[in-house]
């Protein structure tokens, strides 16, 4: 499960779950980019979302659509194209208290970025920085003094994490660190 770690300035103890795009329509509806793994949870009617920035919010969501494969959010209080608008680029955020269990093996990114990466070895290799959601899951690991390494969040690459004691191992296959 995976929800998108907080961008700067957002409250420590918070998780993205969206964020407010481009409006649609001329009625108030705003596009969602989708931040969590369980939109059906997150986004119904009634439900209330802090923001990023604060003073936009709280939001309460009025009804939701599907379009096209987009989210689509009418918000109380926004009839129309331009207060739409206004919302653009918010970040909607739910506390981490409020986030569901998860299975031994499975993480939310908040839990990974700021993990130490290490080598089977022990040897210290950098710090996730973030976790990108592309075509597979792809760990960010910042390196001092060089570029960053993309690792694929696989079993067979990261066989262990953990979270508790701030640390997770990689095994590369052979050349991946010097990509």
């Amino acid at each position: 499960m995976s929800t998108t770690p907080r961008p700067q300035g957002t409250p420590p103890d918070t998780v993205v779950v969206g964020r407010i795009g481009r409006p649609h329509g001329v009625r108030g509806e705003v596009t969602v980019e989708v931040r969590t793994d369980d939109p059906d949870r997150r986004f119904t009617p009634g439900a209330v979302l802090a923001t990023e920035p604060a003073e936009r919010g709280p939001l309460t969501v009025e009804s939701v659509k599907w379009h096209s494969g987009t989210l689509l959010l009418r918000i109380e209080g926004v009839a129309d194209r331009q207060s739409a608008d206004e919302l653009r680029n918010t970040m909607l955020v739910v506390e981490v208290a409020d986030l569901p269990e998860l299975d031994d093996d499975s993480f939310y990114d908040h839990q990974l970025v700021g993990l130490e990466v290490r080598l089977a070895d022990g040897a210290v290799v950098g710090t996730v920085s973030g976790v990108r959601h592309d075509a597979a899951e792809l760990l960010v690991v910042r390196r001092p003094g060089t570029h960053d390494l993309l690792v694929p969040f696989v079993t067979a690459i990261v066989p262990t994490v953990d979270v508790a004691a701030g640390h997770l191992v990689i095994t590369p296959p052979e050349g991946l660190l010097e990509l």
